[in-house]
């Protein structure tokens, strides 16, 4: 079962990122670098700053540091341990693909979907009650995600384990505010 998955995972891999168009390419490698996204981190931010009241903003803004920090170390652990060789650097298939960006680090499973979609995750669980479109957010890790398939350095299922993991993440952490620091400032609601 695991070989056809990983067969599964190659085959889809090489067909998706065959889809990709020259003209195109810029867009992918912009989407792909983290610095593109600052003004969206610097809305979350303010955002959060907007909503709350300073001193839970703090904690908040905190809360999802750490989630950060778990993420980022999780991610690296994994990432050593399974040492699976990335689309761009594995003989098998880098002659027939696009290649946009050659990381030397191991591909399973994609920091960028796992750090994107907890980032996403945790603030629009932090702001889905105080405004409606933050859902609109979530276009980001999708696109940020899909990027690292056209830029050559991720297969699907590195993708789909990363948002597993980087949804979970936020979830768990926006929990574990609720649970120790609602009661820890005193109050009485979730968010």
């Amino acid at each position: 079962m695991l070989k056809s998955l990983l067969e599964w995972d190659r085959d889809t891999f090489v067909y998706l990122n065959n889809l990709g168009i020259e003209e195109y390419d810029l867009f992918w490698t912009t989407v792909t670098n983290f610095p593109t996204w600052i003004p969206l981190f610097i809305l979350f931010i303010v955002l959060i700053f907007k909503k709350y009241p300073k001193k839970e903003a703090v904690y908040v803004l905190l809360t999802i540091v750490a989630m950060i920090l778990f993420v980022s170390s999780f991610t690296d652990i994994v990432k050593n341990y399974v040492a699976r060789l990335r689309p761009n650097n594995t003989e098998e298939i880098n002659t027939i693909i696009r290649i946009l960006k050659s990381p030397n680090t191991y591909s399973f499973f994609s920091g960028h979907a796992a750090s994107s979609f907890s980032i996403t995750t945790i603030f629009v669980l932090f702001l889905r009650k105080r405004f409606k479109w933050v859902w609109l957010c979530y276009i980001w890790p999708f696109l940020f995600a899909a990027s690292r398939i056209f830029v050559g350095v991720h297969y699907p299922v590195d993708i789909i384990v990363g948002t597993f993991v980087g949804v979970t993440s936020a979830i768990l952490f926006h929990k574990a505010y609720a649970r120790l620091i609602v009661p820890y400032l005193g109050l009485n609601h979730l968010e």
